[in-house]
């Protein structure tokens, strides 16, 4: 099997969705709210923290937990990066939470979820990609760079110049992050109903 073949078997939106989304997926479904409003910001910022460690422990940590302050920034973070595409921030997601818009607490959650699914699949597609390339073979990265740009063809972004793999070849962060922003994008791994 050719070496191109191997890393999109492993990039495969099947194989993606067994190694990472389903257990997101499920972890998120497992999670129960007593309720989607919340009473106030002490209350919505309990939530987000508690969600964030039981999700980050069920799904990246498998078991280890964060300290709340490290959980409730990263859950805070992930929330304004969402609400930052809408004008907001940490306040429209409480708002969100207070309310019940915007699919309320639940929205909220599926915010954090969604975000922490991303980054894992992120960070499993450069594991892919520094396992695949030989950082030693400026010949093999260029080669492996331009076969992944014609095999992923519409996927990456329009910005990813496909005539000049070897732009990429050294740091394909740039690539990665458009391939999986595409992904993202078109896969029913990242689709909610």
């Amino acid at each position: 099997m050719a070496l191109i073949d191997s890393l999109m078997a492993e990039l495969d939106e099947r194989t993606i969705a067994s190694r990472i989304g389903i257990v997101h997926d499920e972890a998120r479904m497992q999670y129960q709210l007593n309720s989607n409003t919340v009473q106030d910001f002490r209350q919505f910022s309990k939530i987000i923290t508690d969600y964030y460690n039981y999700h980050y422990t069920q799904c990246v940590g498998r078991g280890g937990r964060l300290a709340s302050s490290e959980a409730y920034g990263r859950a805070k973070e992930l929330l304004e990066r969402e609400y930052r595409k809408r004008s907001g921030d940490i306040a429209s997601a409480c708002q969100d939470a207070l309310d019940g818009t915007n699919g309320g607490m639940r929205g909220v959650l599926d915010i954090i979820a969604d975000g922490l699914k991303a980054e894992v699949f992120e960070r499993y597609v450069a594991d892919v990609f520094d396992r695949y390339i030989a950082p030693n073979s400026w010949d093999q990265q260029v080669e492996i760079i331009r076969q992944f740009i014609a095999y992923s063809g519409n996927t990456l972004s329009s910005s990813i110049d496909a005539n000049n793999p070897q732009k990429y070849a050294r740091d394909y962060s740039i690539l990665i992050r458009s391939y999986t922003e595409g992904l993202q994008r078109t896969s029913a791994m990242f689709r909610r109903l």
